[in-house]
């Protein structure tokens, strides 16, 4: 049999139990636990606002805060010289809305907005389509259609200007000898709007034709090889399977040149100057020739407000009807 060791006495002290008992616990809760941040989360965070804050300082300085401000000039009357600036509310909303000068400038701006629009994206599609066959010397074309886009619009529309020209222009020497005289493009009113209208889409058009060509290029093949044995032709392939396929894309151009041409402004200022008889004069050249060349800053203001609301409202509609339409898988 083992010998039993005899464990030692620990002395009892009543002081020390009653501490014990006396001393609260304190629980953390889940949501204490999760609360407690640790040095790395610090470090992570202070990383984070020194790589955001010098663009967010950038973006509220050139971006915000001009926006602000300028909602403030349209609501007073300055000649940007002067430091005296008098409020008048919304005396130069109702002034401008009175012209009939700023009801032709509203109409004017939609209806390059529609057809450059309309125009640039249809004709894109037809030339990436045309561009996607497997046609000789196509990557020759597809620089040639793009290079407009990435040329300045203010040299382009003066290299238009001398081709228009009913004299000696590009145009007339074609016209010409089909005994068709050349109209007076940027000096008829009627004329005007369409020349700068053609050449505006053709600096764009390459734009859209690339990002098309993109598009067609992301269409799975085993999508068409699918309706073709399923004895789709050409035209139903074009129609079930490569405009849902192309959906996004035509979502983000119709987008994207919506917004680009409520703000063209080169070439208009170039080619006819928003003449003749303000027939090319739109909300961003009026904006410009309201603030830099008459000095008002209030109507310049209240053209700046509309011009924002109108491209804001018509991004909210795209994205609010059109984006329901996008097909993306």
């Amino acid at each position: 049999m083992l010998p039993q060791k005899s464990c030692p006495s620990i002395p009892f002290d009543p002081n020390s139990m009653k501490s014990v008992l006396e001393t609260p616990v304190i629980l953390e809760t889940p949501t204490q636990q999760r609360s407690r941040v640790s040095p790395a989360e610090v470090r992570e965070w202070l990383l984070f606002a020194a790589i955001v804050a010098p663009n967010l300082l950038l973006f509220i300085a050139f971006a915000y805060w001009p926006l602000i401000y300028n909602g403030y000039l349209s609501f007073v009357r300055w000649d940007m010289i002067s430091p005296v600036k008098t409020w008048v509310g919304f005396d130069n909303y109702i002034k401008l809305f009175q012209d009939k000068t700023f009801g032709l400038v509203l109409w004017n701006s939609l209806y390059f907005t529609g057809v450059t629009v309309i125009l640039t994206n249809v004709l894109g599609l037809a030339g990436a389509l045309l561009l996607n066959q497997k046609l000789r010397g196509r990557n020759f074309v597809r620089t040639v259609m793009f290079a407009p886009t990435v040329l300045s619009g203010a040299a382009l529309g003066i290299v238009w200007s001398y081709i228009f020209d009913p004299r000696f222009g590009l145009i007339e020497y074609f016209l010409d000898p089909l005994g068709i005289p050349s109209p007076n493009w940027l000096l008829d009113p009627d004329w005007a709007m369409p020349a700068v209208i053609i050449v505006y889409t053709w600096k764009n058009l390459g734009y859209a034709v690339v990002i098309f060509l993109a598009g067609f290029q992301a269409i799975p093949k085993e999508l068409y090889e699918a309706a073709t044995v399923d004895g789709a032709d050409a035209h139903a392939r074009f129609w079930h399977v490569s405009l849902p396929g192309l959906s996004p894309i035509m979502f983000f151009l119709a987008l994207t040149t919506t917004l680009a041409s409520f703000q063209a402004f080169d070439m208009i200022k170039t080619m006819t100057n928003g003449g003749p008889v303000d027939a090319t004069n739109t909300l961003i050249y009026y904006l410009y020739e309201q603030g830099f060349i008459n000095f008002n800053a209030g109507n310049a203001g209240v053209a700046a407000v509309v011009l924002f609301g109108a491209m804001l409202a018509f991004t909210l509609v795209q994205m609010r009807y059109t984006e329901n339409q996008v097909t993306y898988n």
